[in-house]
């Protein structure tokens, strides 16, 4: 009996060694599936608070988005808010953390004057804009040319009439110098910045401008393509028509890329919001449908500096 006991200590050690490990394996599964099951409700129970401020021509695009990205089961918890300004405004509050998402329709160097605070934002582009000038449709005017636009918004010509228009004073709506829409427009359709006249009216939002362009007689002033409709007479420049195709081609040259910034990498609703705005959902049609042009359709590209290539 004395004999046999170091076997039986023996073997029921191993009994208890291969319990040991058994129970280790099963917990090591469990904890696994719960570590699974824990992710998938991280992702369904995402939340946050969003709020995107800025340029006005983007806004539109911005605001439908985001109605339809909280109206998503997986994004129910997070809250988009959406406010205009102007994109020298939403550069500045996202820089200074008071909003989460800057929108603009500049690059942030273009617009920022502290470079280390631009080197901070993150670009997220996420559509391109063209912006038109436009007037009241009673002007007797359709086109204008690069030089007959420098005269008119530095006050050299004051009279539709000068332009082959009507005998009616021209009234200038003007956006504020915080404006993206006013630095697209200058940059690109002027070539120089124009200082504000006497008489001129200057609105902060892209909507008002509409307003004031389709009732004020006289009235001339630039609009993004997502607000144009049959209440304006949209010029064409020098010619050209600002249409989707000759935009992509290159062919009508005063757009912009509408950039979404962030202060560093966006968090986790956020970057969900961010991917959701380049989603074929929202880039094939409502991109489209308000009038923007989605940057996989751009046959040219153009960097901070305004350079353009193919």
């Amino acid at each position: 009996m004395f004999k046999k006991l170091p076997f039986i200590l023996m073997t029921l050690t191993f009994v208890l060694v291969l319990a040991a490990c058994g129970s280790k394996n099963d917990a090591g599964t469990t904890n696994g599936a719960a570590s699974n099951g824990s992710g998938d409700n991280t992702a369904a129970e995402l939340s946050g608070n969003i709020l995107a401020v800025g340029s006005t021509a983007l806004q539109p695009l911005v605001e439908q988005a985001g109605q339809k990205f909280m109206a998503v089961d997986q994004y129910k918890n997070v809250t988009v808010q959406v406010q205009g300004g102007g994109s020298g405004t939403g550069l500045t509050q996202v820089s200074d953390g008071q909003a989460t998402i800057g929108n603009s329709d500049v690059f942030a160097e273009e617009k920022l004057k502290d470079e280390a605070k631009a080197k901070e934002l993150v670009d997220h582009q996420v559509a391109v804009v063209a912006i038109a000038p436009v007037s009241n449709k009673d002007a007797g005017v359709t086109d204008l040319t690069k030089e007959q636009l420098v005269d008119i918004f530095s006050g050299k010509i004051t009279n539709w009439k000068d332009v082959g228009g009507k005998d009616q004073a021209i009234v200038i709506v003007n956006r504020p110098s915080s404006s993206g829409t006013r630095a697209t427009f200058e940059n690109f359709a002027l070539g120089t910045k124009v200082e504000d006249i006497q008489g001129s009216i200057q609105e902060d939002s892209s909507g008002t401008v509409k307003k004031l362009v389709s009732e004020t007689p006289g009235a001339i002033g630039y609009l993004a393509l997502s607000y144009l409709d049959d209440k304006l007479q949209v010029l064409k420049y020098g010619g050209v028509e600002a249409t989707v195709e000759n935009v992509e081609a290159g062919t009508y040259p005063v757009w912009a890329y509408q950039h979404m910034y962030t202060k560093g990498e966006p968090d986790a609703a956020t970057k969900a919001f961010l991917d959701y705005m380049l989603s074929d959902e929202i880039q094939q049609n409502d991109v489209k449908e308000l009038g923007y042009i989605p940057v996989s359709g751009m046959k040219v590209k153009r960097d901070a500096a305004g350079n353009v290539t193919q």
